[in-house]
């Protein structure tokens, strides 16, 4: 009997623990930190067995196999370890997708996975699909292959989940953009992180779809270096396209084989130019499946904002308080801060990844009247920006509930306090849902 190792204990690597169970295997699961009530009991109900705390090498290098889960960086020492013993190690994607027929619409990028693939999972629901939702958001895709049957699987995938599939093919990949982010576990260099994403597209076959957005250069720059055999559908903002979707007017034009739909910007759910974007890609990869043009826009039409992301939680005395907690990198808060359209104290900081913020200064210089820093160290953030707000207007918290009450102490009737952190969470918080939430509390709490 194999033996199979799970590195994490987790969504993903607990979905991946009983996956391995089911398919009879001899299986381990060793987490260095503290598993969570939740999946010591989904362990203890499957009988797998587990340790946490710590790994202890000689249960974990006699594997033939390692699922690693994707927060676990390659320079780990028990990853160094079954490196150089030659042990294979894939993601929780890799190793679920041997045992999945289902056809698969998989997307990753910088900014608007999530959104996007929310999107796509609605539109497929919506046409009475049997759809499943996974991979980055939900349910651990590994969990829903063991337990569950669907026709179709919709996967956000993260770089870190990437770097560690071989054989994996969607049916429709997506890339939404590709802009500097996690820039510290690619040894600092852009490309690597490029190279990561585009592995979403390596097993492409002539039948399979490929979805990228023409106006991100990036993307383009590198599309440019490789060969691909899959239908390329763009889409873009800033040309027409002969197959794709792009902007006509006041409508989205899509133009699929030799057909062309018109979806109105002013029917859909989601503001802001970004989210545009992501409506391209959904409805494309909608079209990809063979969804009608009548579903697509009632569709995008009825969608309704994910938690977390540009999702607007109260007004309190004439401000707005919006909650944009997942936009952890700098492409994602310029996007959240470019759509306001009243004055915004920003809420930023956590644990910097290698940004340069100099990419703000005029989104920044526009909008923003007052900063709020939340995290442990706020030096590049006043160093960006203290002499564009002033220093009376800039201050560091170390809390939901003190963040919004000062952001609070700067608002005035008409204006948006926006946490958009371009940061990751880590050093005050235990995720990026943990911190949006403590923030939409402190803001009932006002």
């Amino acid at each position: 009997m194999s033996r199979i190792v799970v590195l994490g204990g987790a969504e993903s690597g607990v979905g991946a623990a009983v996956l391995a169970k089911v398919k009879g295997f001899d299986v381990f699961l060793s987490d260095n930190g503290k598993i969570k009530d939740e999946h010591l009991r989904t362990l203890e109900k499957w009988g797998i067995p587990f340790e946490q705390g710590g790994h202890t090498e000689s249960l974990i290098l006699n594997a033939d196999e390692v699922v690693k889960s994707p927060g676990i960086p390659a320079n780990a020492p028990v990853v160094r370890a079954l490196v150089e013993k030659g042990v294979h190690i894939v993601s929780e994607i890799e190793f679920a997708s041997r045992y999945d027929s289902a056809k698969k619409i998989c997307i990753t990028g910088s900014n608007g996975k999530t959104t996007t693939t929310s999107l796509i999972w609605y539109l497929l629901k919506e046409a009475g699909l049997d759809a499943g939702l996974g991979g980055n958001i939900g349910k651990s895709y590994a969990f829903q292959v063991a337990t569950e049957h669907h026709d179709y699987y919709v996967l956000e995938i993260s770089s870190f989940q990437l770097d560690d599939c071989y054989d994996f093919r969607p049916d429709i990949a997506i890339i939404t953009n590709i802009t500097p982010d996690h820039l510290d576990r690619y040894d600092y260099n852009m490309e690597n992180y490029v190279r990561a994403k585009f592995k979403i597209t390596r097993n492409l076959r002539p039948e399979d779809c490929f979805i990228f957005d023409s106006d991100d250069t990036i993307t383009i720059e590198h599309l440019n270096k490789i060969i691909l055999t899959a239908r390329m559908l763009p889409f873009s903002q800033r040309e027409k396209l002969s197959q794709g979707a792009f902007i006509k007017d006041d409508k989205i034009v899509l133009r699929y084989e030799d057909k062309e739909t018109d979806i109105y910007l002013s029917e859909l759910a989601l503001g802001g130019r970004h989210n545009i974007y992501n409506s391209m890609a959904a409805a494309l990869a909608a079209k990809a499946t063979g969804i009608s043009d009548s579903v697509i826009r009632n569709s995008l039409k009825s969608f309704e904002p994910i938690e977390h992301r540009l999702e607007p939680v109260l007004s309190v005395g004439g401000v707005l308080y919006i909650n944009d907690s997942k936009a952890t990198n700098v492409d994602s808060a310029w996007y959240a801060l470019e759509c306001q359209t009243r004055p915004v104290v920003w809420i930023v900081g956590g644990k910097d990844k290698g940004n340069d913020y100099s990419a703000l200064n005029d989104v920044v210089r526009d909008k923003v009247k007052a900063i709020v820093c939340l995290g442990l160290d706020n030096t590049k953030i006043h160093a960006a920006f203290e002499d564009m707000v002033g220093s009376d207007r800039i201050c560091d918290c170390n809390s939901a509930e003190a963040a919004v009450k000062a952001a609070a102490s700067f608002a005035v009737d008409g204006d948006v306090v926006l946490l958009s952190p371009c940061c990751a969470s880590f050093d005050l918080f235990k995720s990026y849902e943990d911190r949006g939430k403590q923030f939409k509390e402190a803001v009932r709490q006002l």
